[in-house]
């Protein structure tokens, strides 16, 4: 990549936040535009459990690449505590997965059986498996981090500008917002949910790149002593987990319903039961918080990576739940890519 190659990067959460700091450090001239504001959607809803032994039941290439990703999250972090001088709360706590019955026993064991073989550790622990390696990360930590950083390396931020379409060619990338038309020699699509609704057209026409819908999902937040919470809690779809300051936080729920930000109070109760019969000290706590956001999907819930045919343009979308644990390694093939790495 020319020392002066100008990028830019649609989508400021942790996925593009990332990716424009990585192509920063690597002496691109970088432009970050988002619709919203940086961090603001599905990187500030996201709960921040990094733990592959609840994701991957088999050996797939993205199971692998989520492995490589969680290997890269300690240097990741310090990094950026390093660059910026913040601090973020990660630290990895292990995980409890829960077995209330023989048949969800024998499930357990299978999954361990087959994880093993892919470097996901468990132990066996009274009611379940126990995962060691299991993480988590304050997403909002992260993408303030990410901010910070990419601001210290020359990257111009436009927040509140919506991208109406990509054109692009060989070595050009013309990005048309509402705030005007920002050229460069590359780009990069990493939209979250809102990538493949973005038109893009090269000389010969509109390209057709994979669609994504949003998945919503709601949580809940309680404010309990910190401490108060050990490894992460996990049966089924249900899971609580504490940051460090003792905020609690319990999902999740799982919805096709569009961009619909009302949050169900029924969903609320059914989560809020679960959670508590999971781990029943959330029972005496505060009314609990409650927010939603949107999980970027695509057809296969596989994420979209790499450069778009013979273009300048690079798509980094559809992650689905697992955009947080996955960053760093996205930001890495993405920029290393684009730098001839």
């Amino acid at each position: 990549m020319p020392a002066r190659a100008d990028v830019i990067v649609i989508g400021g959460g942790i996925i593009g936040g990332s990716v424009a700091w990585r192509l920063a450090q690597a002496g691109a001239a970088v432009t970050l535009v988002d619709a919203g504001t940086l961090g603001g959607e599905a990187s500030w809803a996201g709960a921040g459990m990094l733990a592959p032994g609840g994701e991957f039941v088999s050996r797939t290439h993205w199971a692998d690449f989520a492995l490589e990703s969680m290997a890269l999250y300690p240097a990741f972090v310090a990094e950026l505590e390093s660059e910026t001088g913040l601090g973020i709360d990660y630290r990895r706590c292990g995980a409890v997965e829960i077995a209330r019955t023989e048949a969800e026993w024998q499930d357990l064991l299978a999954r361990r059986a087959a994880q093993l073989e892919m470097g996901i550790r468990a132990e066996v622990t009274a009611g379940g498996l126990y995962y060691p390696d299991d993480a988590m990360v304050d997403p909002r930590d992260v993408t303030v981090a990410l901010r910070c950083a990419s601001e210290k390396r020359g990257v111009r931020i436009r927040e509140r500008s919506r991208v109406l379409a990509v054109r692009v060619t060989g070595a050009r990338a013309d990005v048309e917002t509402t705030g005007g038309v920002l050229s460069g020699s590359a780009a990069v699509l990493a939209a979250g949910a809102w990538s493949g609704a973005i038109p893009v057209f090269g000389g010969a026409g509109r390209i057709a790149i994979p669609e994504t819908f949003p998945v919503r999902g709601h949580l809940l937040g309680y404010t309990l002593e910190p401490g108060s919470v050990g490894p992460i809690l996990r049966h089924g779809h249900t899971y609580v987990m504490q940051r460090s300051s003792g905020f609690t936080i319990a999902g999740t729920s799982s919805e096709q319903v569009g961009f619909d930000r009302e949050v169900d109070p029924r969903i609320v109760d059914d989560i809020r039961a679960r959670a508590e019969e999971l781990l029943p000290q959330l029972r005496s706590a505060a009314e609990p918080t409650a927010w939603l956001g949107f999980r970027p999907a695509t057809e296969g819930f596989e994420p979209v990576i790499g450069r778009v045919g013979e273009t300048c343009l690079w798509l980094a979308y559809g992650h689905y739940r697992n955009g947080i644990m996955l960053a760093p390694r996205t930001a890495a093939r993405v920029a290393g890519e684009m730098s001839g790495r």
